[in-house]
């Protein structure tokens, strides 16, 4: 992908990401958000299942692989249907935002390159410090040699 296009990828990733970032911090409930608003509604895993037009086996293991972080992206979506919900799907960073992810692999690079360098530096008594100043500043170029910045 061209770096200009990478560029306006990631802002209009940013925005759409905005909603969800609040959801990072936001625990699941411990047995799952399909069994916590299924009781939270009076719903019973019969009623459920019949809304599913499933036996109540499956609603029951529907419920036990979410809790257990195995079910799939068209169960969940099933289930939350089933429950009168709308699945919301979103892949957000942990920490920090899409341009500093894209960032951080020539951030990491950067910061080897110059430690590698002020250590050889210091070993012939000539290291001159200011590593961190260093490494934003080879970042920047790295970004810049890839075109991101």
């Amino acid at each position: 992908m061209k770096p200009e296009f990478r560029r306006l990828r990631r802002a209009q990733l940013e925005r759409a990401l905005n909603p969800f970032v609040a959801a990072r911090t936001s625990s699941r409930p411990q047995k799952g958000w399909i069994r916590a608003i299924r009781e939270a509604t009076g719903v019973t895993v019969r009623e459920m299942a019949k809304r599913l037009r499933k036996a109540p086996s499956v609603a029951a293991h529907l419920e036990r692989s979410e809790a257990e972080y195995r079910i799939t992206l068209g169960s969940l979506r099933d289930a939350a249907d089933a429950l009168g919900c709308q699945l919301v799907y979103a892949l957000v960073p942990k920490s920090g935002s899409i341009q500093e992810l894209a960032e951080e692999p020539a951030r990491n690079k950067a910061a080897a390159n110059v430690r590698s360098v002020e250590h050889s530096m210091a070993l012939e008594d000539q290291a001159v410090g200011g590593v961190q100043e260093k490494i934003q500043e080879e970042t920047r170029r790295i970004l810049k040699r890839r075109g991101q910045k």
